[in-house]
């Protein structure tokens, strides 16, 4: 639907969006692990981290060679995994340009936390609506659907650079690129048929995501309404740049 490129949307609590970075270091450096590997180790690694809703609920039970963390653990390790570089740079995009202000508007901790329970509450959801599925779910998507409903729910009025249908660069309010983003999730959730009931899991994230967001923002940070916030570097440049011009004194006579 499209694609995010920029907000300019400085960090008002933070200096540096570490977690944010983290996350997407980790995803890139698990991707090359697992793609250089030989098929067969893609294979093992996507059933063995990947979720598995007929394993997670004890219903069958994975090959002793597939067997590497347990089962509960993969509500985490699937995030972290994805099929291709395109499925791994379309996730990683949105968290770049959406994460670092939710991780602004709830601190470090408290924004990885908020990201691994979106991934858990995408994975519940998913398997809850097909427990019998024995298809490995992987991806950053349910985790990457928290922090766009976070984003929307926090920052609606801040203007962001999209390009849309892959073409066509718009700068629009977040609220109209986000909520179409998320109404799509919903319309493609209730139009997929089986075969795709990963849009399941992106709809348990905006779920989880749009509920943490009340109890882990700081208490300063407002709802539904935020200005846009200048980056300190052009705040201070704008300051240097505006100087009182000292008044010379008046002669006791009046100017000559």
């Amino acid at each position: 639907m499209f694609i995010p490129l920029h907000d300019a949307n400085g960090l008002e609590h933070i200096k540096f969006q570490y977690v944010t970075f983290g996350l997407i270091a980790v995803n890139i450096i698990v991707f090359l692990f697992t793609g250089l590997g030989s098929e067969q180790f893609a294979t093992a690694t996507t059933y063995g981290f990947g979720y598995i809703p007929s394993v997670a609920f004890d219903l069958v039970s994975l090959p002793p060679e597939w067997y590497f963390v347990p089962e509960d653990f993969t509500y985490l390790t699937y995030a972290f995994l994805h099929a291709d570089i395109f499925h791994l740079g379309g996730n990683m995009l949105f968290l770049w340009v959406f994460g670092d202000n939710i991780e602004d508007a709830l601190g470090h901790l408290r924004f990885l936390l908020f990201y691994l329970l979106c991934a858990i509450g995408g994975a519940l959801f998913h398997g809850l609506l097909d427990p019998g599925s024995r298809i490995p779910l992987i991806g950053a998507s349910g985790a990457i659907a928290g922090v766009v409903v976070a984003y929307l729910i926090l920052h609606p009025r801040v203007k962001i650079w999209v390009l849309a249908f892959a073409r066509i660069p718009l700068r629009i309010p977040a609220w109209i690129a986000l909520t179409l983003w998320i109404g799509f999730q919903f319309v493609m959730f209730a139009m997929a048929g089986e075969e795709q009931v990963s849009w399941a899991c992106h709809i348990g994230g905006i779920i989880t995501g749009a509920i943490l967001v009340f109890f882990l923002k700081r208490r300063a940070v407002p709802l539904f309404y935020r200005e846009v916030v200048t980056p300190r570097a052009v705040e201070v440049q704008q300051q240097s740049a505006v100087r009182p011009v000292e008044a010379k004194p008046v002669p006791r006579w009046g100017r000559r």
